[in-house]
């Protein structure tokens, strides 16, 4: 390997390899590191062609500049330190290190021993030393040229009260449809397509919420089972797209692509992100990048510093109280947003981001940050508001500006449709928009993400038709996933032809379906529930990449078109009445001078006592909102018989059918009804009227 000629000093701003226009600037943060080696590999990644050592160590940040490296050059370093676990440094110059700031990787991970800091099978375990070079089954690095052409492009900028959410995998939006050329299905080319922007933009959805597509690879124990990292939430790389979603190595203009043709028609890109541990694992895990770049500067390490403290259950978590490494995610959470036009963030774990050591804090490192920074605080943040350390289970505890997952509503919904006791009062919370948990510090009811299913356990279809989990297929006896699912199966466990648990099972499909909608707060929606996707009962799917994770594209195949057509027309719905995404919160007293109220009656027709709350076998609410001229009247019956709900004087006469999940229907327009004074609630249904307000 000969140099072809020394490198210039370059700049310790910005990290990562930067490219100018006449050359590229290398900078690699690293504190405790001796010497720092830039390797550069051939088109093929398999050829190291230089290794030069960056000149210029200027605040812990090791940088040189080299005027004759041109984008697509591929890279990656090797880091010179101590080798010392008991003291937290794990410097290991054999082993190819990926760029914490690369834009672009090429190749995928191989899995060999040669990744391991330590030898594997060695009697001092993680203490030895492994002297092999990694290099041969490393992906590199990729020096990218960041210019684009934007066009007109504009973020939609949705108001959070107008917004819902999709919750979609890149390959599974994609893989089944036909209708595109093979090497664009399950990229993000792909999703760029017209077919499949046309499908979102038909549904009302307004913002796509991907799962993760930043770098990451297959864990090992699932490459030696034969599967593979469906999910992605094992993160490596911040800055750079997973290799599996792009058309060709470092495309990072593909990615732009989808983002503008979405932005096009309207739908905002929000990406689930993965700050809060990295795919090193603990002290038994490979050395990656982070690991063998500065071990003690990026992790939290445990009192024994050998050893790693964990609140992920994924071996380790990052630093945030670290000025370079909290340097690291806000830089990649702005580049998201300003090179590549992300609307807003889904934070994997997000307590581990909020803890100062072992206790949350809303006033943390990273959320103070985050709160001020005049990119970040302009678009959508959601955390999911847990981890698995001590007093990991942090829902309604973010600051204002942040939006958070709450598995609270989406526990009581399922309850409440599956005819649990004493959940009505949590619901008709919920339906309000949960202010029992975020009505504080100016927090609005969007800060409430309702679901009822999301990736992470059943699909819809499955919550009605299994009592258990069934992953066997993951290969681990079962015993992954949760147990509490509160699903029901309407009688029979999967599939059957008993025509009235099909029937069953679809009305309680739109039972659920329509409390995500009407609800206040903002509402998400699985990918594939709309076309009755099923998993056959696998609630942990992380590892399937196979057809039963991806959306069925066949108009001739078994997706459930005529519940698709119902859930376009419950979100068009919503979309048009204001009244069911209210920017305040409503209660049955006005407060604020905010000019909607909420009444919630009892089957006589009374306003409900804190008696009727209290009774554990209530299964009926009826809630009316009045107010801006208009009123909505929404009756809920989990019973299983039929209700007769007697109307005060006030409230009969003519109203609106909007939704009637008995029947299956669901109008914008709706249908005339002359209610009172007695109504009848079928059984196990919704029904939502819409008149003007006595």
């Amino acid at each position: 390997m000969v140099v072809k000629q020394l490198p210039l000093e370059g700049s310790d701003w910005p990290l990562g390899a930067t490219w100018d226009g006449s050359g590229v600037n290398f900078a690699l943060f690293s504190a405790n590191a001796t010497r720092v080696e830039l390797c550069l590999f051939d088109p093929a990644g398999r050829r190291e062609t230089d290794r030069i050592e960056l000149p210029e160590n200027t605040h812990q940040v090791w940088h040189g500049y080299l005027p004759w490296i041109r984008p697509g050059q591929l890279y990656g370093y090797r880091v010179y330190g101590p080798y010392a676990p008991e003291a937290g440094h794990r410097f290991n110059p054999n082993k190819l290190l990926i760029d914490p700031y690369a834009r672009g990787l090429s190749g995928q991970l191989r899995w060999h021993d040669a990744l391991f800091g330590y030898r594997i099978g060695h009697k001092r375990g993680d203490l030895s030393f492994d002297k092999r070079d990694s290099a041969f089954v490393m992906p590199k690095c990729v020096v990218v040229d960041p210019s684009h052409t934007w066009g007109g492009d504009v973020p939609p900028n949705r108001a959070w009260q107008d917004t819902i959410i999709y919750e979609a995998h890149v390959k599974g939006m994609t893989a089944r449809n036909t209708a595109l050329p093979e090497r664009v299905r399950g990229t993000f080319e792909g999703l760029a397509t017209r077919s499949t922007i046309d499908h979102l933009v038909d549904l009302g959805v307004t913002a796509v919420e991907l799962l993760p597509v930043q770098a990451f690879f297959d864990d090992r124990h699932l490459v030696e089972r034969g599967l593979t990292n469906y999910w992605g939430y094992n993160t490596i790389g911040f800055f750079a797209p997973a290799p599996r979603y792009l058309t060709r190595d470092g495309a990072i203009n593909e990615f732009k692509l989808m983002v503008r043709r979405l932005h096009e028609a309207g739908i905002e890109v929000i990406m689930d992100v993965v700050y809060n541990h990295t795919a090193e694992g603990n002290e038994m895990g490979p050395t990656l990048s982070f690991r063998g770049i500065d071990n003690a500067s990026y992790y939290i390490l445990a009192d024994e510093p050998r050893h790693y403290y964990d609140t992920t259950g994924c071996g380790n978590a990052l630093d945030m109280r670290h000025t370079r490494t909290l340097q690291m995610v806000m830089d990649s959470l702005r580049y998201w947003v300003e090179e590549c036009h992300v609307d807003g963030f889904r934070f994997d774990l997000a307590t581990t981001l909020g803890r100062e050591r072992e206790a949350f804090d809303m006033h943390a490192v990273f959320l103070e940050a985050t709160r001020q920074d005049p990119v970040l605080s302009r678009v959508k943040l959601i955390a999911e508001p847990w981890d698995t350390g001590p007093e990991g289970y942090q829902l309604g505890s973010f600051p204002p500006g942040w939006a958070e997952w709450n598995d609270r509503w989406r526990d009581t919904a399922r309850a409440f449709w599956r005819g649990d006791p004493g959940v009505a009062a949590t619901l008709a919370d919920g339906l309000l928009g949960s202010s029992q948990l975020f009505e504080h510090e100016g927090r609005r009811p969007w800060a409430s993400v309702n679901f009822v299913t999301a990736h992470d356990g059943f699909t819809l279809d499955d919550l009605v038709s299994y009592d258990d989990k069934h992953n066997e297929a993951n290969g681990e006896d079962n015993n992954d996933g949760h147990d509490h699912n509160l699903s029901w199966n309407c009688g029979v466990e999967g599939p059957t032809d008993d025509p009235q648990i099909l029937a069953l099972r679809d009305r309680q499909r739109r039972n659920l379906m329509t409390t995500v909608v009407i609800s206040q707060g903002l509402p998400m929606i699985l990918m594939g529930d709309e076309r009755g996707r099923s998993q056959h009962g696998n609630n942990n799917a992380y590892c399937q990449d196979v057809e039963f994770s991806w959306l069925d594209w066949d108009p001739d195949g078994p997706g459930d078109r005529d519940f698709e057509a119902f859930v376009r027309n419950l979100i068009a719905i919503r979309r048009s009445r204001s009244l069911l995404r209210a920017e305040k919160f409503i209660h049955a007293d006005p407060r604020d001078r905010f000019d909607v109220r909420a009444r919630w009656l009892r089957p006589d027709g009374a306003e409900m006592t804190p008696q009727d709350w209290d009774d554990p076998e209530n299964r009926m609410l009826c809630l009316h909102l009045s107010g801006r001229g208009g009123g909505l009247m929404v009756f809920l019956n989990a019973a299983a018989s039929p209700v007769q709900f007697d109307l005060p004087d006030a409230l009969c006469g003519s109203w609106r059918l909007l939704i009637d999940t008995a029947s299956g229907t669901a109008t914008v327009e709706g249908e005339e009804r002359t209610l009172g004074p007695a109504v009848e609630i079928p059984e196990r249904s919704i029904l939502l009227f819409e008149g003007a307000t006595p």
